[in-house]
């Protein structure tokens, strides 16, 4: 089932068409009337004239959020005040938060975007989704409450906290479909179960839509194994809206809508372009925005682009499932580590859970990690010799995938801190 199956299923070479000329109509537009990307743009010796095929984008100055935050609140905005209808405020925790003002048009833009992207899980009209992403300031509760609403589901508007209550509404008002983290998921499967209730059995939940931090192939098993459920994977950012783009029934990649956005990889240190199928960072050229247009914006998540035809016959291309961020990687004696190593490896192990922390310490010269997983309660012991087993089978696995040993601590069941937003995994004290 296809949204807009005229633009899903659009032929390649049109997508690419279509592609083209809104580069380059924004590029002139921003040139023109936009002093922040007149200034890039002649600092990096390139006029819109250069710009004669999608090849010409690597000519292109890159955008960092570093720009949104120097030029805080919207000097960058090319909109007027009066033509703003919303705004939306990152949490700022690294500097200066990163404003995004939106114009009627870019909200039709983004609920237009999730409303293939809902489509495409197979989400529609008879269906109800509770909404546990956060509202307000935060992009993710609004984006798919108005997602949901565009294609005719029921919405419950819950946003994050207050669990056991949820799980009641879950139940009270027969939810078949959830957006929220992917941790609180589970965390949310652990509260059903001390409260008596099945998720797969007790109700009527048949769709998660998770996103809003970097999760493994094997939290997806795990989330659909022990819920019966089908767990999709959405993907966005404030400063190019906000959750956009999702995975479609073959959970096989996230569709990027191709006549909304450009899409690149390139090696998150030279800046060069990178082929389909290799690692690299991702950067985006949203085509039609209006409030605060983003041009080869480097948004610091690792994937890879594929451009082959998805099953489900959409023709726009694909990225892979992320596997972190530049920025969170972790350098451990010159092995880069990310999180969400550390999930998919323990997430194979039956004596352990999917919680786990982080801790990185330097020990003289000597970067040190130690990872504290929590137990499985069927595994749980209290015999030391079950214990030391079981964290020298963890220290051999976690070795073998990530090419570095490190330290295991072993928590009792339900003792590390659970998240209802993003999950927060790594304390890395060598930054103290």
């Amino acid at each position: 089932m296809k949204w807009d199956p005229r633009i899903e299923e659009m032929p390649a070479e049109q997508l690419a068409e279509l592609q083209y000329k809104r580069m380059k109509t924004l590029v002139y537009r921003l040139y023109s009337f936009s002093d922040f990307y007149h200034r890039r743009m002649k600092e990096n010796r390139v006029h819109p004239d250069d710009i004669r095929s999608l090849d010409d984008v690597t000519k292109l100055p890159f955008m960092y959020k570093s720009d949104l935050r120097d030029n805080y609140p919207d000097k960058i905005f090319t909109a007027s005040q009066d033509e703003l209808v919303r705004y939306h405020v990152s949490s700022g925790t690294t500097g200066k938060p990163t404003v995004v003002g939106y114009t009627q048009n870019d909200l039709e833009l983004w609920t237009t975007s999730l409303a293939r992207g809902l489509t495409a899980c197979g989400l529609g009209r008879g269906d109800v989704m509770q909404v546990s992403y956060g509202y307000g300031l935060f992009t993710g509760g609004l984006g798919l409450h108005y997602g949901a609403e565009r294609i005719g589901a029921t919405v419950v508007p819950t946003s994050v906290g207050n669990t056991e209550r949820q799980i009641e509404l879950m139940q009270d008002l027969r939810v078949t479909a959830i957006a929220c983290t992917p941790s609180y998921m589970v965390h949310m499967g652990e509260v059903a179960e001390k409260m008596g209730v099945s998720i797969e059995k007790d109700t009527n939940l048949k769709t998660a839509v998770l996103g809003a931090e970097p999760w493994s192939e094997q939290m997806r098993t795990h989330i659909q194994n022990e819920m019966g459920i089908r767990a999709y994977n959405i993907f966005g950012t404030s400063e190019i809206s906000g959750p956009m783009f999702c995975d479609c029934a073959e959970q096989n990649g996230i569709h990027i809508w191709g006549d909304m956005a450009y899409t690149e990889i390139i090696d998150p240190e030279t800046g060069e372009q990178l082929q389909p199928g290799e690692k690299g960072e991702l950067v985006m050229t949203i085509l039609q925005k209006e409030a605060l247009p983003m041009i080869r914006y480097r948004i610091g998540d690792i994937t890879s682009l594929d451009t082959s035809l998805c099953a489900c016959g959409r023709t726009h291309p694909r990225i892979d499932r992320l596997q972190g961020r530049v920025d969170d990687m972790l350098i451990i004696r010159g092995i880069n580590v990310f999180p969400s190593q550390v999930e998919h490896a323990l997430l194979g192990i039956p004596e352990v859970s999917g919680h786990f922390m982080i801790i990185v310490d330097k020990k003289g010269a000597l970067d040190e990690m130690l990872v504290q997983v929590e137990m499985n309660p069927g595994a749980f012991s209290d015999k030391v010799q079950d214990i030391m087993e079981i964290r020298t089978k963890v220290s051999h696995i976690l070795r073998n995938s990530l090419n570095i040993s490190v330290g295991v601590e072993l928590a009792a069941p339900g003792t590390l801190p659970r998240f209802e937003g993003k999950a927060k995994r790594v304390i890395d004290r060598r930054l103290n």
